[in-house]
């Protein structure tokens, strides 16, 4: 989670659309396959290791309490779709969940593609950094942050 705080935020004002829309849509992003379906009730799970890692992060760099852990994606990647973790002040169109005594805020749009996914922060030797465990996921990159559907 090592981004430029000036990138971060070019990056999560990419993220948030100003087209009206919002509420219950659950059909995906434009230009990307049509994807529908029910929203789990819990649909982001932050494993207790990511949930602390983030924790950290947001302590040692001092961030307002005001700011949430958005987790979205946008097109790009090696497969199609990659996977965008920062922080952000929660909009009236965005959905909260909460996993692990986490707040967690997504953009309605990209819930269908997260929907399921589990996010982890392995600190061991042969990995270290977040990884997602997407159960939407018809294909994934090498490297784990892209995927397909």
């Amino acid at each position: 989670m090592a981004v430029k705080e000036e990138n971060l935020d070019d990056v999560i004002s990419s993220l948030i659309d100003d087209d009206g829309g919002g509420g219950d849509e659950t059909t995906g992003l434009p230009g990307f396959p049509e994807v529908s379906g029910e929203v789990d009730e819990h649909p982001i799970t932050l494993t207790e290791r990511a949930a602390k890692q983030i924790r950290r992060i947001k302590e040692d760099e001092s961030l307002d309490s005001e700011l949430y852990l958005r987790v979205a994606v946008e097109g790009g990647g090696c497969s199609g779709l990659s996977y965008k973790l920062g922080f952000d002040i929660k909009t009236d169109d965005d959905d909260i969940y909460e996993s692990n005594n986490m707040e967690v805020i997504v953009d309605p749009k990209h819930i269908i593609y997260l929907n399921g996914i589990t996010i982890d922060y392995p600190d061991g030797l042969d990995a270290r950094g977040f990884t997602f465990e997407n159960p939407n996921a018809s294909e994934a990159c090498g490297c784990g942050s892209s995927f397909a559907v």
